[in-house]
Order: C-alpha cells, then structure tokens, then sequence
C-alpha cells in the first residue's frame, strides 16, 4: 500500500474564505503551521488522555487507539467511529479506545490536525465524501492526501423527497416544473453532500445549476422541517433522516440516488427513471502520514477485521448504510476519482 509523503502541520483556511496570495498567504500559512501543531497535539492528547500511550504501549495500535470524528457528537462521522470503537473494544481487537469529536470547517479542522501527527499509528480519523468535498469547497491546507487513507467501509443514499401534499407525484414531474423556472423551486438538504447531489441532478435535467435555488439547512433535521413548513418544496437528504417521515406519510420519496435499486427499499432510483445520478455519501477511515508499510498494512487490517465484526453487521442494519468496502489501490483510484468528480460539480455551482 502507498505511503503518503509527511507534510508541515497545517490548520485548513476558515469556511467560505480564501486565502490571501503573495507573501501574506506564505507568512499566514507558516504561522497556522505552527498553530496547528500545537492544537493537535494539545486537543487530541489531552482529549484521549490515557489513550495515546505510544512510549508505553510501543506504539502497538491493538493495546490504544484514538478514533477522530471531524464533527460534534450526534452526526454521521460521530456515529461511525462510536460504531467503530464499540466494535473494537467487544471483540478485543483494541483494549483500549476512545473517540475525540473534532468539529469545524467541514471536517476539514480535524483532518489539519490528524495531518501532523506524523508517523503516529495510534489514531484513526473518520471521512468520506464530506470531508473531500470541504478540502475543495474551503481550499484548506490539508487535503486527504496528506493522511493515509485505509480504508472506505459503508455508504449511504440519499433520497430525492418532497412534501405529502406536494403536486410532484414522480422525478418526472418535478423536474419538468423545475426544468421550466429553475429559480421557482427551492431545495434545500441536510448538508453540502446533499447540495451536490441537487446540483448532479440539476445537470442531468438539464438545468444549469447556477440557476436554482438552494437553500442551507444545518442537518437532515432542519431540512425537513423546511419542507414541512413551506419554506422548501423539495429536498436531498440522506434515507436514514428520511426514512421515518417518509414511513409517516408526512414526505413522499420520488427516487433513491444509486445505481442500482436497493433491497428492501420501495423507492426507485433516479438512474431508472431517466436521471443518471449516483453519488454516494461514502465513509472512509485514515490514518495519520509517515507510517512504515507495516503499520499502514496492520492498521488496515484493524480495520477490514472490524468491520467483518457482529456490532458492525448490526450498525449497518440499523442505519441502512450499504457496505461497501474498498482498500488498497483500488482505494487510491476510487479517492482520485471522486476529487476529480466533486471539483467538477462545485465548478458546475460557481464555487
């Protein structure tokens, strides 16, 4: 497996700023350096005191390990690593291991962070297609490239929702009305994930993204609540935020973003009915950079025994992720891919 050239500490640019060119961007960028050495060896050591015991435990990442969550408790990054720790610590494949929430930036805080604890195997950061779609969305310093990815385990869908007593009944229907006045239909979604999945399908009907109307909602909570109360007359969101009010009959799902239709779910697919869309919310698991072939292959081991665990199975059933499990260099591709991807559709936005 690839190992990933070491890098200066670095703390990303702050949302939506970009930073200054010239001798100001060099000068702010060494001083963030510093700043952001000190912030993760600070946070993450003080957070996991007692986890992070690499001169005791000779580095051995089946005796501690900390897993990083880029985000506050409570969201999709939190709960795959509580998943990921509850799974470890059941089956003793690590005696001892916490979780550190790191929020900020679109995940992008945390991934400065994990980006100087170089040749340190003793902590795992959770990302996935979020965390990528920050680096490019905030053109922060760390990029994925600067940790060492192990692994992408599950996926999850989004569906394509609107209000029960909305006049759309099919794909079709809404986006014939929203194809004849783009800026007269405003959506909305949990996140920027969903934001790209709105834009995709924008593109695939025909209608330049630049056009319509998006409105931010901070989590798949208040995206609904904006269909519910009018604000918003359809949404992309994830199906497991959807899924309950959906099953109430208070939203109706028009299509299920993936390739093929899902067992169990009597939702069609967008790419069925015409609308050739299919991103995913993938969730991936990195390590820090400066690893030995060793310790990169141990620790992706860790992790495929993990999730080949009964607890796993479980939260793949409970949260109706989709496993999808991809290492190796068919990970370096898959990763290379999805930037290629992403940059693109952000270029569609105007961003």
């Amino acid at each position: 497996m690839m190992i990933r050239a070491t890098r200066e500490p670095v703390v990303p640019d702050e949302p939506g700023r970009r930073a200054k060119s010239g001798g100001g961007r060099v000068i702010g960028r060494v001083i963030g350096r510093v700043i952001g050495g000190v912030v993760a060896a600070a946070s993450i050591a003080v957070a996991s005191f007692g986890s992070i015991t690499s001169a005791a435990a000779g580095q051995d990442i089946n005796a501690s390990m900390t897993i990083i969550a880029p985000a506050a408790a409570g969201g999709g990054w939190d709960t795959v690593a509580r998943e990921l720790q509850q799974a470890q610590k059941a089956n003793g494949l690590v005696n001892n291991v916490q979780v550190v929430n790191m929020p900020g930036a679109g995940g992008t805080i945390a991934l400065g962070n994990v980006s100087v604890l170089d040749g340190e195997p003793n902590n795992l950061l959770v990302g996935g297609t979020g965390l990528l779609a920050a680096t490019i969305q905030y053109d922060s310093a760390a990029k994925l490239e600067d940790v060492t990815p192990l692994a992408v385990m599950v996926e999850e869908y989004d569906v394509i929702v609107v209000p029960a007593d909305s006049p759309y009944e099919t794909l079709e229907d809404l986006a014939t009305a929203w194809k004849a006045d783009p800026k007269s239909i405003p959506w909305t979604g949990g996140g920027s994930f969903d934001q790209l999945v709105v834009t995709d399908l924008a593109l695939s009907a025909g209608i330049e993204p630049v056009n319509t109307t998006y409105i931010s909602s901070d989590g798949g909570g208040e995206a609904i609540q904006a269909l519910l109360n009018g604000t918003a007359q359809a949404a992309a969101g994830g199906y497991a935020d959807n899924i309950d009010q959906i099953e109430a009959g208070r939203l109706r799902a028009l299509a299920v973003v993936a390739k093929e239709p899902i067992e169990g779910v009597d939702i069609p697919t967008a790419a069925e009915q015409g609308y050739d869309i299919s991103l995913t919310n993938w969730r991936s698991i990195h390590a820090p950079s400066g690893l030995t072939e060793e310790q990169t292959d141990a620790l992706a081991e860790l992790v495929v025994q993990t999730t080949e665990t009964p607890e796993w199975q479980d939260a793949i059933d409970r949260y109706h992720w989709n496993e999808r499990l991809i290492t190796g260099d068919e990970l370096d591709t898959f990763l290379a891919e999805e930037e290629l991807r992403i940059k693109e559709l952000y270029e569609e936005m105007g961003q």
